[in-house]
């Protein structure tokens, strides 16, 4: 009997283990199951990456093309100054579209003036540069400084609908459930991670850029106006 029992047992195969279905992560699953409040959420989300990233290549284009300065440009600016031939200095000027040539023509164009009245314009022109390289960089700033909160929002949203099915159903909510409602609940602080890190790491790097042509621009006004308080 004990024998019979033994070799019963053994045709059981106590070995086998049971199977276990491995889930994968999909993020497009976690995207459409995160219900209307968080489709919507990322879908605000998208947009500012969006508009994140085309601010970035267009003012990363724009600053590319501010930096292009011939190095001979203040050489021949000060040779014509020298000899008297201010219209071949504006012509020149006129010939190089860049903030560095557009302060140059503005300062040209006061020669004559007292020097304060000269370093006024310059700097007042110089503002306008600026404030044209810049353009719409503090978006940028914005959406850093935003996405996280939108998305870390939505995460909120989520976690109080999860633990309002587990109030409505008295205790008695699968943890399964609840479980996905918050992990999809959580894909909307990562998308919102994402894309403020995205903006701002671009933010930082157009700061960098720019500040490059400012120095540009104040060595040249520097250049310029030591160049009309050189003896002549």
């Amino acid at each position: 009997m004990v024998n019979f029992l033994i070799q019963e047992g053994a045709d059981v195969s106590p070995n086998l283990e049971p199977l276990v279905e491995e889930k994968t992560l999909s993020i497009m699953e976690l995207i459409f199951n995160g219900g209307l409040a968080g489709q919507i959420i990322i879908g605000v989300l998208f947009l500012l990456l969006f508009v994140a990233i085309y601010i970035y290549f267009e003012r990363l284009f724009a600053i590319k093309a501010a930096t292009g300065v011939d190095p001979n440009f203040m050489n021949q600016i000060k040779d014509n100054v020298t000899t008297g031939n201010i219209q071949a200095a504006k012509v020149l000027c006129a010939q190089h579209n860049s903030p560095v040539s557009r302060l140059t023509e503005k300062g040209i164009s006061r020669i004559g003036s007292p020097l304060d009245d000269i370093n006024t314009a310059i700097e007042n022109a110089g503002r306008l540069e600026v404030y044209k390289l810049e353009k719409n960089v503090s978006v940028l700033a914005t959406i850093a400084g935003a996405a996280p909160m939108i998305g870390f929002l939505g995460t909120v949203i989520g976690m109080v609908l999860a633990f309002h099915q587990l109030a409505t159903s008295s205790g008695q909510a699968e943890m399964g459930s609840l479980a996905e409602g918050i992990y999809t609940a959580m894909t909307t602080t990562v998308a919102g991670l994402i894309v403020g890190i995205i903006a701002y790491i671009g933010y930082n790097h157009l700061v960098v850029k720019t500040d490059k042509v400012v120095h540009q621009m104040e060595a040249t006004a520097v250049d310029f106006l030591d160049l009309l308080n050189e003896p002549t």
